[in-house]
C-alpha cells in the first residue's frame, strides 16, 4: 500500500515476518530494534569464536516457514540450509534413555525396545491426534480479534478438540499406561512454559507435528532464520534499524499515532505492530490511564510460564552426544510442581543441546557448542537469582556430568554466558522473566489471548508469542501473517 507507513518494534520472529509480508505489499516498513542484532530470543549468541541461539534450538512445523516466504514469493531453501534430525532428540530418565523418531518404523522399534508392548497405543497416537491437528491448525490461521469469530463454523468442529478440559498428561493415558512413556509425548508441554498435568489437552498437537513432520536443524544457527527474514525485508525495500530503543507509543486520544525514541525522536506512523513481549511492552510502552482491560494490575493478574536458566559454553573438545538431549528429574512431577510453587527443586530436569554434533560451523575447529536449558520458576517467586546463581551453576553442571556422556564438561569449558530469570526481565524486556511469555491454560487461548489487533488502541496490533495463537517459533510466524493480513485489509478498506 504505498504511502500507507508501518513501524514495528521489535524484529523477533513475529515483527520480521510482519515487516516481509507488509513490505511486499507496498507498505513503507520500519523495523526498530533495541539489540545492536536481530532475532530477539531468536538471535545468536557470539563468544569469540563460538555460536549459539539464544532461546529456540530446533524448527518445528517448517511448513509455516516455508508458507511464510512463500508469501514473499520466495523460497526458504534459497535462503537457509536445513537438515532434518533424526533421531530427534534423546530422553534420558533414571534408567533408561531412548531415542524418539519421525520415521515411523524406527519409533515403532525403538519403542518396542525401550517400553515393550505400546505399539498399538502408538498407532492410536499417530492416528487420533492427526484428527486434532487438522480440525485446530485452521483456527491457528485466523484472526480472533471478534467475538464472531469465535463461533464460525470452524472454530465450532475444533471444540471438543481444542477446550477438552483434560491435560496433555491425561490425555496421552488414551494410548499409554505407563507413566514415563506418557512424559516422552507430553514433555513438549515445556515449549509453552507449562506442567503437563495442567497443559490443555490441545497442546497434544505438538508431539504430534514434531513426530509427523520432524524438527529441523538451520545450519548456522537458527539465529539465521533472523538474517534470512532481515535480508528479505530489505529486498522488498523495508527498513530494519538496530540499536534503536523505542521508549513509548505516541498517542492521540485512544488511537496509536507513531513512536518515540529513547533518543528522543519521534516518528509517526499509520499503523504501529508491538513485537515487544506483551506483559513488558504493555507496563512500559504505553501511559497507564490509556489501559483499562490491560492495566498494569490486570497484567500482574494474568497466569504466566515458568523462567529458564540458561548457559552457553564453548567448549575445549567435542562430545558425541546427540544433538538434543533432555534429561526427567528422578521424580519429574515434583520438579514440575515445584516450578509452578515458585521455588527450585533439587532434583530438576534440563536439557543440553550438543549442536556441533550436526553443525561444525558453530566453534573453531576440534571444539564445540553447548548449550543447556533448566526450567525454573519466574520472577513472581521472588528468588534472588544475584544470591543463588553461583551454586546454581554448579549443581547444574555436576548435574549434566552425572546424567549425561559429557563426564568431564566443567574442565572443558573455554569461555560461558549465563542468563538467569531476573537477565531475562532486566535485559531482554521481559515480564517477569516468563521466557515462554502468557500460559496457554484455556482462559488466554484464542480469543481470549490478547487479539492481534490490539483491543485497546486503534491502529495497534500485536505479534509474537503473547498474543494469538501463541508461543513458538510456528505460531509466532503465524501471528504475524494474521497482523499484516489485518492491516492490509485495513488499508484498503480506508483506501475505499
Amino acid at each position: 500500500m504505498k504511502g500507507q507507513k508501518v513501524g514495528i518494534v521489535g524484529a523477533g520472529p513475529g515483527g520480521l515476518g510482519c515487516a516481509m509480508l507488509l513490505a511486499r505489499n507496498g507498505f513503507d516498513v520500519t523495523v526498530f530494534e533495541q539489540a545492536n542484532d536481530v532475532g530477539g530470543r531468536n538471535a545468536a549468541i557470539r563468544l569469540d569464536d563460538f555460536i549459539f541461539d539464544t532461546g529456540p534450538t530446533f524448527l518445528n512445523m517448517k511448513f509455516v516457514l516455508d508458507d511464510l516466504f512463500r508469501l514473499c514469493g520466495r523460497d526458504s531453501s534459497d535462503y537457509l540450509k536445513f537438515k532434518l534430525l533424526d533421531p530427534m532428540y534423546q530422553l534420558s530418565f533414571a534408567d533408561r534413555d531412548i531415542h524418539m523418531s519421525s520415521d515411523k518404523e524406527k519409533m515403532r522399534e525403538e519403542l518396542e525396545r525401550v517400553f515393550a508392548g505400546n505399539i498399538d497405543g502408538l498407532n492410536r497416537f499417530y492416528a487420533k491426534e492427526k484428527i486434532r491437528f487438522e480440525r485446530i491448525m485452521p483456527n491457528l490461521k485466523r484472526d480472533f480479534s471478534s467475538f464472531a469469530s469465535f463461533i464460525s463454523p470452524k472454530v465450532i468442529r475444533a471444540i471438543p478438540h481444542v477446550f477438552a478440559m483434560n491435560s496433555v498428561y491425561d490425555n496421552l493415558g488414551r494410548y499409554f499406561e505407563d507413566e514415563k512413556l506418557r512424559v516422552c509425548f507430553t514433555f513438549q508441554s515445556k515449549y509453552l512454559g507449562m506442567s503437563p498435568w495442567e497443559c490443555p489437552a490441545a497442546f497434544t498437537m505438538i508431539p504430534f507435528v514434531e513426530h509427523e513432520f520432524g524438527i529441523y536443524h538451520v545450519m548456522g544457527g537458527l539465529n539465521q532464520l533472523s538474517q534470512a527474514m532481515t535480508k528479505v525485508v530489505e529486498e522488498e525495500g523495508g527498513t530494519v534499524k538496530t540499536n534503536a530503543k523505542v521508549k513509548k507509543l505516541t498517542t492521540f486520544d485512544r488511537k496509536v499515532t507513531g513512536i518515540e525514541l529513547q533518543d528522543g525522536e519521534i516518528l509517526s506512523f499509520d499503523q504501529v505492530v508491538v513485537n515487544a513481549d506483551f506483559g513488558h511492552a504493555f507496563t512500559n510502552l504505553v501511559e497507564p490511564s490509556k489501559l483499562r482491560k490491560y492495566s498494569q494490575e490486570n497484567i500482574a493478574k494474568k497466569r504466566y510460564s515458568c523462567s529458564t536458566f540458561m548457559f552457553y559454553f564453548g567448549l575445549r573438545k567435542q562430545y558425541e552426544a546427540p544433538h538434543h538431549n533432555i534429561v526427567f528429574a528422578k521424580d519429574y512431577r515434583s520438579n514440575i510442581s515445584d516450578i509452578s510453587l515458585g521455588r527450585l527443586s533439587d532434583d530438576f530436569s534440563f536439557y543440553v543441546q550438543n549442536a556441533c554434533v550436526t553443525d561444525k560451523t558453530l566453534a573453531p575447529r576440534g571444539k564445540s557448542t553447548v548449550y543447556i536449558l533448566v526450567p525454573v520458576p519466574n520472577n513472581f517467586s521472588g528468588i534472588d537469582w544475584d544470591k543463588e546463581k553461583t551454586d546454581y551453576r554448579l549443581r547444574v553442571i555436576d548435574a549434566v556430568e552425572n546424567r549425561t556422556s559429557m563426564r568431564d564438561i566443567s574442565k572443558q569449558i573455554e569461555i560461558e554466558k549465563m542468563i538467569t530469570p531476573k537477565d531475562w526481565e532486566n535485559y531482554y524486556c521481559i515480564y517477569k522473566g516468563a521466557t515462554f511469555n502468557l500460559a496457554h491454560n484455556i482462559r488466554q487461548m484464542l480469543y481470549f489471548r490478547p487479539h492481534n489487533k490490539f483491543e485497546e488502541l486503534e491502529n495497534c496490533y500485536l505479534v509474537g508469542g503473547g498474543t494469538h495463537p501463541g508461543s513458538g517459533l510456528p505460531t509466532i510466524y503465524l501471528s504475524s501473517m494474521i497482523s499484516a493480513g489485518l492491516i492490509g485489509k485495513h488499508a484498503k478498506m480506508h483506501k475505499k
